[in-house]
């Protein structure tokens, strides 16, 4: 069953050099799957992402042949209809907490804060749905968690708080853009965990957003490689490592090896065609 479909979507920055496409004419289909999205910096996977909950203001602006979300076109649909599905069907979490938790507001207050305004909880029980959210992400002590600043929390235990804010009303379709960026490798793997086990457990969709390819090849079901706004390929992510793209062969190639050659590490040969 298909959750999300996206053709030709295209992302326009008007500056006064003229105009800029950052995505340009990018298609995908998502099920209830984890589908990775990489390139290096800059590639517009996050632009992708953030058109997905038409998050793009102006001077940017939104193009598409097809958005359609769980059979709700989100091109056509209202500003007010686009503020139900976000949080509530779509959710996406931040790639870094201490930009996205608010540092004068505790971390209780922010979980809650949609629960009962939103959804006219009282404090009594959104309080109760939002211990339960931090236990899901395997926060031990979630009660202390809920008295604490942002700053007084880890990455990894930031990290962990964000997910559990995007998962407390059960959302159909989570976007990640790099959830595991600023994290070292075991953290790193105990929230991979999280997010595999949410989305087998939920049946949700999932849009894995990373710089990382041997993370996506492990962790993804499908890979879209996108290069200067558009995808230059796309693949099962256990064919990762036997891609045919040059661009994508090239990336590979940078990537560091365990026991590897101390030699500096290859560049990058990029060839025109590969933005056309």
């Amino acid at each position: 069953m298909t959750l999300l479909s996206v053709k030709d979507l295209r992302v326009t920055f008007d500056t006064e050099a003229g105009k800029v496409e950052a995505v340009r004419g990018v298609s995908f289909s998502l099920g209830r799957e984890r589908l990775g999205i990489v390139g290096e910096s800059g590639s517009g996977k996050t632009m992708t992402g953030r058109s997905v909950l038409r998050l793009i203001r102006p001077p940017g602006r939104i193009e598409a042949t097809e958005m359609v979300f769980d059979g709700t076109d989100l091109m056509a649909a209202s500003e007010r209809e686009m503020r139900a599905l976000r949080g509530q069907r779509i959710a996406m979490v931040m790639q870094d907490p201490k930009y996205s938790l608010n540092p004068v507001m505790k971390v209780g207050a922010q979980l809650t804060e949609g629960l009962r305004l939103r959804d006219g909880m009282s404090a009594k029980a959104a309080r109760e749905k939002a211990i339960e959210a931090l236990e899901a992400v395997q926060i031990r002590g979630p009660e202390r968690v809920m008295e604490a600043y942002p700053h007084e929390l880890s990455g990894g235990m930031g990290q962990r708080v964000m997910i559990a804010m995007m998962l407390i009303p059960n959302p159909d379709l989570l976007i990640a853009d790099e959830p595991t960026s600023a994290l070292d490798v075991t953290v790193q793997a105990e929230v991979l965990s999280i997010l595999d086990g949410l989305v087998r457990d939920r049946g949700m969709g999932l849009i894995f957003i990373s710089h990382d390819l041997r993370l996506v090849g492990r962790f993804c079901d499908r890979v879209l490689v996108m290069y200067k706004g558009r995808v230059v390929e796309e693949l099962e992510a256990k064919n990762l490592m036997q891609a045919q793209h040059p661009y994508t062969q090239g990336l590979l190639n940078c990537l560091p090896r365990i026991g590897g050659s101390r030699a500096p590490l290859p560049g990058l040969d990029r060839a025109a065609e590969w933005a056309e």
